[in-house]
């Protein structure tokens, strides 16, 4: 028996080995430039170092890889992707060709975990009818509607922050906009007062923290389902933890019962949602389901919050590393007020140019979402003729591209001015924080909004410093996080803007 087993083991491990090294000829039969995979991780040898992010492996291999055309073909384990090496072609992905390139290819379960069905993870005729529907609901129109509840929270993150400034402190800046950004989201996407400025601990925040911080079985096992995605469906694998999907789920499902039977009305994102469901009225084509409904209320949360917050923090880390470029910033913010009669309205938001030109250069510099993920939709012909089969991987690395200096020049250098043409964010194809083409962050103007908002608040009355022995320090990034994120707290030195004081 012994001897079979033994047998048996070898003939299967020989059976893989083979079958990988049929695998690794996918690109060398394709005439792709590759490079040479490892068995069997192929080129991912360093998907298990603990201290690297995952954009930081992928911007590794593009530097490596760079001068070798529009793009070159790598294997995640047994798996062919093709990594793409220049903007030009990545429009075409994104853009020209959207059509063979629709889906992200990222694991969804809607059966068993039915916040999956967002629009974020669906793919095809479903992400096609559901984009459609939600496409109106982030016109300039509903963002004037929303924006008032914004400020209120954004207030309330003025008074909060006076009341602890009185003189400076040093405040761990991240978890405070982590709280502010849960109360604006929860706010809009779900219209529930959240108070996690006041209650750090509440249901949202630790709800927040469970999204965004896996532990590290969870991120394998979310690997696993991403890479294996036929297998996951059938284990049944979810990406939410059903006490965490329960919790969303009865949270929307509290909302729309409430609002029902008190005929309650709010200009927030839950509102338009419910407007759409069809026993409201929605036209033909237009209402959504109940699970519709709270999945796209619970991928608004994650997405709103933790985008928003990094930005925002990073931004601010930025500002207190640049005083100049912080006092330029302010002075925005103030002039612009006055002209407003000193009153944060929409119009005085989008007046804020140089804001926008921060919070640009912090996300080419940062991007939240550091690589930008197709998977081909049907077969796709490549440039040099030869044909790539449907479900193959392509990745886009944005933040390679935007940290590329050939294309950015000084590119780890903090210039908002790189962004005073106003036209540069929208036509540069190496800038690609949102994305490209049809599928690119639907949300993106409400996230801009916001963060713009939440700075405005913040310079207008206070001032943001760091230590001598931080001024030069970059901040770590988080190599387990799924955004490209802080490592730990965030300490900056926050005290009461003072006109005349030549240190503001």
């Amino acid at each position: 028996m012994l001897i079979v087993a033994v047998f048996v083991a070898f003939f299967g491990i020989f059976w893989i080995y083979f079958h990988f090294r049929q695998r690794y000829l996918f690109w060398l039969n394709r005439d792709v430039p590759y490079l040479e995979p490892t068995f069997p991780f192929g080129n991912m040898i360093d998907i298990f170092n603990p201290n690297i992010h995952f954009a930081h492996l992928i911007k590794k291999l593009y530097r490596q890889l760079k001068d070798r055309g529009d793009y070159v073909g790598l294997f995640f384990f047994r798996d062919p992707v093709l990594l793409v090496l220049s903007p030009e072609f990545a429009r075409t992905v994104m853009v020209k060709d959207f059509n063979y390139f629709v889906d992200r290819g990222v694991y969804s379960n809607e059966e068993f975990d039915p916040l999956s069905a967002n629009l974020f993870f669906m793919e095809g005729a479903k992400w096609r009818k559901l984009r459609s529907k939600l496409t109106p609901t982030f016109t300039s129109g509903k963002l004037k509607a929303m924006f008032h509840t914004i400020v209120d929270v954004a207030t309330r993150l003025d008074q909060h922050l006076g009341e602890r400034c009185v003189r400076m402190q040093r405040i761990d800046i991240k978890e405070l906009l982590a709280c502010f950004m849960t109360d604006v989201i929860g706010s809009c996407a779900f219209g529930i007062e959240c108070n996690t400025l006041e209650n750090p601990n509440s249901q949202f925040r630790l709800m927040g923290k469970r999204m965004i911080n896996l532990p590290k079985l969870k991120s394998l096992k979310v690997f696993f389902a991403m890479m294996f995605r036929k297998q996951a469906q059938a284990l049944g694998i979810r990406y939410n933890d059903k006490d965490v999907a329960d919790f969303f789920m009865n949270v929307v499902r509290d909302t729309i019962r409430y609002r029902a039977e008190n005929g309650v009305r709010r200009d927030d994102f839950m509102q338009l949602l419910i407007d759409m469901m069809q026993e409201n009225g929605a036209g033909a084509g237009e209402s959504l389901t109940f699970e519709e409904i709270a999945a796209q209320a619970f991928v608004f949360f994650f997405g709103g919050f933790e985008t928003s917050t990094t930005t925002l923090t990073f931004a601010l880390h930025l500002l207190a590393q640049h005083p100049k470029a912080q006092r330029k910033a302010r002075k925005c913010v103030r002039s612009t007020l006055t002209k407003h009669g000193n009153e944060m309205t929409y119009e005085a938001i989008k007046d804020m140019y140089y804001l926008e030109c921060v919070i640009h250069e912090t996300l080419r510099l940062y991007p939240p979402v550091a690589s930008i993920h197709r998977i081909t939709s049907q077969p796709y012909q490549l440039p040099n003729g030869e044909v790539i089969p449907e479900g193959v991987g392509v990745i886009i690395s944005n933040l390679a591209f935007q940290h590329d200096p050939t294309l950015f020049p000084d590119p780890l250098a903090f210039k908002p001015e790189r962004f005073e043409d106003k036209t540069f964010a929208k036509t540069n194809p190496s800038y690609l924080a949102f994305g490209d083409g049809p599928r690119m962050c639907i949300a993106m103007r409400f996230g801009k909004l916001q963060t713009c908002l939440g700075l405005a608040m913040l310079l207008k009355s206070y001032t943001f410093s760091l230590e001598d022995c931080d001024v030069d320090r970059p901040l770590p990034i988080d190599p387990i996080n799924l955004m490209y994120g802080p490592a730990g707290p965030v300490w900056l030195n926050v005290e009461r803007y003072v006109e005349g004081n030549k240190s503001s």
